[in-house]
């Protein structure tokens, strides 16, 4: 279980970060069913499917599609808060609380893959 989880978080900086830097995946997501956020969700849904596949076989399709759907609503709802009260890395602090609930509430969704795929 340890390493799914550590792999699962490798994965998600790779693709939450590095993988992102295109503004058109990141600047849209705030638009409900945008191709910029649904393509970023299906790269971690991708990952995690490619994680998991080591030791659930197919059967890990279902988590993958679990996070793509958990990551694009989270990442859609921070977004959202974003704009409505203007918060940037430049002018609040409260932009920095937001960024951590969002990888908090990602992190908290790999420790409920994991802990519903291996249990």
């Amino acid at each position: 279980m340890f390493e799914a989880l550590l792999s699962l978080f490798v994965k998600h900086f790779f693709v939450d970060f590095p993988l992102q830097a295109c503004p058109w995946m990141y600047k849209n997501k705030y638009i409900y069913g945008h191709m910029g956020g649904l393509t970023h969700a299906a790269l971690h849904g991708v990952g995690t499917y490619l994680i998991l596949y080591f030791w659930l076989g197919t059967d890990a399709w279902s988590y993958a599609l679990f996070d793509l759907i958990a990551h694009y609503h989270i990442d859609w709802a921070k977004m959202n808060i974003a704009l409505k009260f203007k918060l940037n890395a430049n002018n609040s602090e409260w932009f920095w609380m937001l960024l951590g609930f969002d990888q908090l509430l990602h992190h908290l969704t790999y420790f409920a893959i994991v802990y519903l795929a291996f249990n």
